[in-house]
Formats: structure tokens, sequence, C-alpha cells
């Protein structure tokens, strides 16, 4: 009897762009937080037991109460798929069971702890895996995750906290999600559960608050959070602001974009544009137009350490095409919904000058909902 057929797997790159039709593919819900004990699973569960309220078929695939009891009591208010034991090395281990959740086929699946690394002969190494397969099976999911498994942010929260991050997520997949909720409570709270012994047994309270939960740490891990729901809702406004064709004034979150040249000054630029970024907790891009006036190999030599200046950075670096520099800049500037522009200035005197001025302000009448920002500088 043959094996079945193992369909293809989708890139990073075709999750992104799958169509965003409802009868295409399930829609994502993440509720995301910052710490253990902030309210995610609770808040999950809550939301199924609303939408099976509404008439909506709702099951859970697998969730995790870590023996809170108020977390269990909502889990049993629902449909739950039984999991399949799975042999390792001796050990039984709990997994979800994906087939037997495909073969039900509700509407709406909840799956917690989305970063969660699968045990050994499951059908995919990860559960986000799992839910990429529900998601395509026209179900809906209802998930978790913490801010310190966001694979990009992973080396930030490992170089605050001290604490080592085995599982991640890529950004890729949470980028895929329709919706992010924040599940959110003050530091303070959140240290007045772990010590009511709502979040970890009493002997593990001393000793987690004087490490991942020290009261720094939870407020770094707080704003990471906060500032990845801004990004999403960010995106989302993007998405909203094109379809409808509204103007570039529609921003939420702050992004910095330098105007560069292939001269020396450029360095200066980027390094100015990254403190102001990294100040407003904002994206940073790096603009430069190519014109015929870049061609030599001198020119070609200063760009290149530019851009990889930039993108040491973690700059996005934007190669535009275009005989107007200031026009070509400022349609990206004002397509991208650029909220700060940085530009240098170091002619001061005669036809440059006045040439300079004039560049200027043709910019700002194509962008004129940015603020922008003039830096003087010496001519090499």
């Amino acid at each position: 009897m043959s094996s079945r057929p193992t369909p293809p797997r989708k890139t990073p790159e075709d999750w992104l762009h799958t169509s965003s039709t409802e009868k295409d593919r399930g829609r994502f819900k993440v509720f995301l937080g910052y710490a253990p004990g902030v309210g995610k699973t609770f808040s999950m569960l809550s939301e199924g037991i609303r939408r099976r309220g509404r008439g909506e078929d709702v099951v859970i695939g697998v969730v995790e109460t870590h023996g809170r009891k108020g977390t269990a009591e909502l889990a049993d208010q629902l449909e739950q798929v039984p999991r399949r034991e799975v042999e390792y090395k001796g050990t039984l281990f709990s997994e979800m069971d994906l087939e037997a959740v495909l073969a039900r086929a509700p509407q709406i699946v909840l799956v917690d702890e989305l970063a969660h690394t699968n045990v050994e002969g499951s059908r995919f190494p990860k559960r986000y895996e799992d839910v990429l397969l529900l998601l395509e099976n026209r179900i809906d999911v209802l998930s978790t995750l913490n801010i310190q498994h966001v694979e990009s942010l992973t080396p930030r929260v490992q170089s605050l906290t001290g604490v080592a991050i085995r599982e991640q997520v890529p950004d890729w997949v949470l980028d895929r999600a329709d919706e992010i909720v924040i599940s959110d409570v003050t530091p303070e709270a959140l240290v007045t559960r772990m010590r009511r012994g709502d979040i970890y047994p009493a002997e593990r309270v001393e000793r987690s608050l004087t490490n991942f939960f020290r009261r720094g740490n939870l407020i770094a891990l707080r704003e990471l959070a906060l500032q990845r729901v801004t990004r999403a809702v960010d995106r989302t406004l993007d998405e909203y602001v094109k379809r409808k064709n509204l103007g570039p004034h529609w921003a939420v979150a702050e992004k910095v974009g330098v105007c560069i040249g292939a001269n020396a000054q450029a360095r200066d630029l980027i390094a100015r544009g990254a403190r102001l970024a990294d100040a407003l907790g904002a994206e940073l891009y790096v603009l430069h137009v190519k014109t015929g006036h870049d061609d030599d190999a001198e020119a070609h030599r200063i760009l290149d350490s530019s851009v990889s200046f930039a993108t040491h950075l973690g700059a996005q670096v934007v190669q535009l095409s275009g005989k107007d520099v200031p026009r070509a800049s400022a349609a990206y500037i004002r397509e991208h919904r650029i909220t700060q522009a940085i530009v240098g200035r170091s002619a001061t005197h005669g036809l440059r000058s006045f040439l300079y001025y004039y560049s200027l302000q043709k910019f700002m009448a194509e962008a004129p909902h940015v603020d922008l920002h003039i830096v003087t500088q010496e001519q090499a």
C-alpha cells in the first residue's frame, strides 16, 4: 500500500503573497504577550467561547493550562480534539493530533503556544507549520505567542534577560497573521500575579522574580511587544490606505527616511537617521536615487560603503531610479508614508545654493506631510 504523497511545501514568500480572500484560506489571529501569565491563553479561550456562543463550530486543538485553575475551567467549556501520544526515547509526549483536527474540520481551532517544537515523529517539526496547514485547509486559527519567541527579537531578548530562548517563530509567520491582539497587564500587576501563585508554583516564584521576571526585563519586553503590535497595525493601515487611495498623512508608526548621495557625507546622515529612528522607535529607510553622476568607480565605492553601513544598522536600503532626484525621493516617501526625512546641505553659496533650494522646494511640494530635517555638512 503506497503512502499518501506529501503536498508541496510553501515558501515564506508564497505564504506572504497568498490571496487574502476568506474562502481561500483560514483567518489567523495571534494573541501576543510579553511574558508568561499576562493572559494570552485565557483571552484566546474567552474568544473561542464567545464565538461558539454565536453558533460557530469551535474546537481546541491544543491548550496548555500549566495547572492554572481559571484557564482549565475555560478550556473545559469547549470541545477538545484528543491529543496523540508520541513515544520518543522511551518517554510518552502529548501533542496536538493534526490529522484528527483536519478530519474534524471545524470552523475555528485553538492552538496554544505557536513557538512549540513538536516531538520527533510528528508530521512537522514546528507547531506553526501545523497552523499553516490548518489555514490552508480553510480553518480559522486562534493562537498565542510570547514576544521573546519572535525570531528577529530573540538575540535582543537574550541580551536583556540573560535567558536562552530555544524556540523561535520566523517573523514572516507573524506577518502572515490577519490580526494580532496584545494581551497586556502592567509589570506591577504581573509581579502581583506571580506572588499570588497564579503563574508558577510557590517554589519557583522567588527564583523567577530575580531572573526573567525582574522589573527591568518586564518593562523592556512589554515595550518590544507594544512596538510589534504597532508595526502590525501600521501594516494593516498601509493596506487600507492603498486600497482606499487615501493620503500619506494616514500614519501610525514613525518611519525615518534618509536621502543620500554617492558622497562621503552620506555616512554621517545615515548615523543621524539611525539615532533618530532609535529615539522614536521607528523603522529606518535609506534612499538613494541612481543618476548618471554616480557611474564612476570612486562614487560606486563610496555608495557601496554607505549601503553596507546602513544595512549593518538595520536600515531598509532602497535604490530608486529617475532623472529628478527630489521628485523620485518624495514619491517613495509619500507612497510609504515615511514621517521623518533627513537630507544633507553642503551647497551654501552661488548657483549651487540656488539649485539646492529649488530642489528642496520641489521635494517639500511633493511630500508636504513629512517632517524635514536639513543637516548642514562640510563639503569633502
